[in-house]
């Protein structure tokens, strides 16, 4: 593993935490490749019980992929690839067979919000905020897969407006929607996700494998393909104006095409 992401076994709990503080624990390529290693590690180790993913430092649970990455696509055939890792990468975090809990603070943001999803369990700091705002950002658009993971979570209704808007969900908004199960002041995150792990724990392990990997496949049933969608969006003028427009902090007409 690198700096930019901790794995740490502290008995049955496998700890991940996102280590880029100053930018936001915004993901690399690296980080999303060791996200997949830690799920590795958790269930060839028998001892594993249950993995945690949380944010360096209060500001940021997961603030988005690293914009600067996305400088090297050329083409909507990049954006496909770059979607095509992604629900490699989320779908290996939700299929993982033990469960995982997202221990939230700050800006959960993004593809943070898409890895937030794909867990099993959420626990939030009083400060989290949840979004999609890429209308207004960046000018590209969710995968099938990370639409569905939305969907399933928020209803169509609440999802249509995260993305539409580029509305921030309040951390109140997320438990009341039925995303956040628990809701924690700041000081309080330690002690409650201790206090949700220990009772995993002791909980059945194949019931709850069997548990989850059941919603798992209703969420996926019949998911339809969306690599026209993805082509169109990241293929686009838009976008890549977009992306140069949000390093260089500079203004950006969005034209439509």
């Amino acid at each position: 593993m690198s700096d930019e992401l901790l794995v740490d076994a502290d008995g049955p709990v496998l700890r991940v935490t996102f280590n880029r503080p100053a930018q936001r624990n915004a993901m690399s390529w690296t980080m999303y490749d060791g996200l997949v290693a830690a799920i590795d590690r958790a269930e060839s180790d028998p001892g594993i019980r249950v993995v945690v993913l949380r944010g360096a430092g209060t500001e940021a649970f997961v603030a988005g992929t690293d914009i600067a990455q996305f400088t090297e696509f050329t083409s909507g055939e990049d954006g496909v690839a770059y979607e095509r890792r992604m629900e490699a990468v989320f779908g290996r975090l939700e299929a993982c067979t033990v469960p995982t809990v997202a221990a939230i603070s700050g800006y959960c943001v993004g593809a943070g919000l898409a890895i937030a999803a794909a867990c099993d369990l959420r626990v939030a700091t009083t400060t989290a905020r949840f979004g999609v705002p890429v209308a207004r950002t960046l000018g590209n658009c969710l995968a099938m897969n990370t639409a569905s993971m939305l969907v399933f979570h928020l209803g169509p209704s609440r999802a249509k407006d995260v993305l539409l808007r580029a509305r921030m969900l309040t951390a109140e908004q997320g438990h009341d929607a039925g995303f956040v199960h628990e809701l924690c002041g700041l000081d309080e995150l330690d002690a409650v996700v201790a206090s949700v792990t220990d009772r995993l724990v002791a909980h059945a392990p194949l019931t709850m494998w069997a548990s989850k990997e059941a919603i798992r496949r209703l969420r996926l049933a019949g998911m339809p393909d969306g690599d026209d969608l993805v082509r169109t969006v990241f293929g686009s003028d838009d976008f890549h104006r977009g992306v140069r427009a949000f390093i260089s902090k500079t203004p950006h007409t969005w034209t439509g095409s």
